[in-house]
């Protein structure tokens, strides 16, 4: 599975606490990140990240694209609901379409550990059928 790990500024520690916790799950699936969080959860764990850029430079609506594609199955977003931010719009847009396209999101830590242990548990297959038809889809398309 594809999973997004995102992380507002004071949450970062907390993001990264999670990836050791859970890094014997998180190294069987596809890890993507915003750009300064991806290089903390890479340092810190040893885990292979696909970054995209900061936040507030567009890696939300980057990740935001991949999930209107159907290119992600999971969102872990570590929000700091207390601090403004600069890119609001985009971290709203996001979550938006996160339901719009029933991707599994969490914005705390025990949301996370929810999501991440029904993972565990192969909860998540739903999401195979899913990428399933879109590619019998798109073979139809192509006949």
């Amino acid at each position: 599975m594809k999973i997004s790990l995102i992380a507002h500024d004071n949450k970062k520690p907390y993001i990264i606490h999670f990836a050791l916790a859970y890094k014997a799950i998180l190294e069987k699936h596809e890890l993507y990140a915003t750009g300064t969080t991806g290089q903390k959860i890479s340092e810190a764990t040893g885990l292979t990240v696909h970054r995209f850029q900061s936040g507030p430079l567009g890696g939300d609506q980057e990740i935001g694209a991949r999930i209107a594609k159907n290119e992600m199955d999971m969102v872990i977003f570590f929000r700091d609901p207390l601090t403004a931010q600069p890119h609001e719009p985009d971290v709203s847009a996001l979550i938006r379409l996160c339901d719009v396209y029933s991707i599994p999101l969490a914005t705390n830590m025990g949301t996370a550990e929810i999501l991440i242990r029904g993972l565990e548990r192969g909860d998540f297959s739903w999401r195979e059928i899913i990428h399933d038809r879109n590619l019998e889809v798109e073979n139809e398309k192509g006949s």
